[in-house]
């Protein structure tokens, strides 16, 4: 992107009946080759792109209920996916706003390790297993080295170095500036980078996958790492700009991480100290369960000795650190749908974040709401916000990251790899809860 660059129009009147073509490329002007396309070309290339999305939805083993919707959103994780290397980048836009003329606009054409273990199982469930598995060797290779140099976010070449650089020249979509190209999440202290990865990898081995070698060596590298840092307070699953805390989701996380690792060395028989790992999960827990949850309400909170709420913690249930019906999930259930959600739909939280104006609701929050509903057995009210939210998505069932519940307005970078997995995922939990079929 240059400052000043030109950009390119044309004009054309279609009546009924007729049809036309428009060939888009790009490349590098020394490689670039003008070619001339006949119709017959345009429609032979169209006509192959077709038959090659019917073939792969035609793969997908779900017979589950709302099986357009997740349909929809398994295409979309396809479409999200680079070819050449598996990886799934979290959205194909760049600062698309989180409120229109806000400053939230952030670059999410890349991927994060938090999206990864939550991609892997929506492609497994779905039966795409030659796609999770490229995504875990782009995860492997990508992961390689010491586990205490792992980032939340990288390119999907592997890319480490995403500098964030404003555009100040560009107006922005409907004038939301600034406009952003890299990320500086992957500069950030994330805790909870550790959890993901480990929870991946126990994924992966349960369908088949091996975790061994420099692999498992990282794995024991992430639960050392873990031990010498979960006491620090990191930025959080929500990358906050404002001052680190200890996020009790980052505290779970770490959990998470030492639990899978104790899983995978039981089940693989691979060397491991499982007497300092098992007490080392067991440290993390105690302070989760003394420090996190408030002692009026009985609801985990968002930090160690904060009152509000962070819709972060509804993972807690299905990441298995506590059941669903344990009384202090069901009221962080039950008090997020009073105090985070409007009409159904779920913010991340009320607290600051270090940065001027509004957001909308999460979409993804709002299905991990629909999960907790259906497993603490309130079935009908989960199905009933999870068609609501379904009526967000536009003409072609796409959905973005968030989603104005005053006007119904999608807002930030779209389509949303996050969202759609969560819907695959809540569709999936509202199946296993006798849900019915749609």
């Amino acid at each position: 992107i240059q400052e000043g660059l030109a950009d390119c129009r044309s004009e054309m009147a279609v009546r009924a009946g007729e049809e036309t073509f428009v060939a888009a490329t790009y490349a590098a002007p020394h490689e670039l080759r003008a070619v001339r396309l006949s119709l017959d070309d345009a429609r032979a290339a169209v006509d192959r792109t077709r038959r090659f999305w019917e073939r792969w939805a035609a793969r997908c083993t779900y017979d589950g209920p709302y099986r357009e919707a997740v349909l929809r959103s398994a295409l979309v994780l396809k479409a999200l996916t680079n070819e050449p290397t598996g990886a799934i980048v979290a959205a194909p836009t760049t600062s698309l706003p989180e409120a229109i003329g806000g400053v939230r606009n952030w670059d999410y054409r890349f991927t994060w390790l938090r999206d990864a273990a939550l991609s892997l199982y929506a492609l497994f469930i779905l039966g795409y297993v030659d796609e999770a598995h490229a995504f875990m060797t782009w995860l492997k290779r990508t992961t390689a080295g010491r586990a205490e140099e792992l980032q939340a976010v990288y390119g999907v070449g592997g890319e480490r170095f995403l500098p964030e650089v404003e555009m100040a020249w560009l107006e922005g979509y409907r004038g939301s500036r600034p406009v952003r190209v890299g990320n500086a999440a992957a500069d950030q202290f994330q805790l909870d980078v550790y959890g993901y990865l480990l929870d991946t990898a126990w994924l992966y081995h349960r369908h088949g996958g091996e975790v061994e070698g420099a692999f498992w060596d990282l794995i024991r590298g992430a639960v050392d790492a873990v031990a010498r840092q979960w006491m620090e307070p990191d930025r959080g699953i929500w990358e906050v700009r404002g001052a680190t805390r200890h996020f009790v989701s980052s505290k779970v996380m770490c959990w998470v991480a030492v639990d899978r690792a104790i899983r995978l060395a039981r089940a693989r028989e691979l060397p491991a100290d499982l007497e300092r790992w098992q007490a080392l999960r067991r440290a993390i827990r105690r302070r989760v369960e003394a420090e996190g949850v408030a002692p009026d309400s009985g609801a985990f909170v968002q930090a160690f000795g904060a009152r509000v709420l962070d819709a972060s913690n509804l993972l807690i249930p299905l990441v298995r650190f506590l059941p669903p019906e344990d009384p202090r999930i069901v009221a962080t259930v039950r008090r997020t749908e009073r105090e985070l959600a409007v009409d159904g739909l779920v913010y991340r939280y009320a607290d600051g974040d270090g940065l001027p104006g509004d957001e909308g609701a999460f979409l993804i929050c709002t299905w991990w709401l629909v999960d907790n509903l259906a497993l603490i057995g309130d079935v009908p009210r989960a199905r009933e916000l999870f068609e609501r939210t379904l009526g967000f998505a536009n003409d072609v069932g796409l959905l973005a990251e968030q989603v104005d519940p005053a006007t119904g307005a999608l807002l930030g970078n779209f389509p949303q790899a996050f969202s759609h997995i969560g819907l695959i995922g809540a569709a999936m939990n509202l199946w296993k809860a006798g849900a019915g079929y749609a």
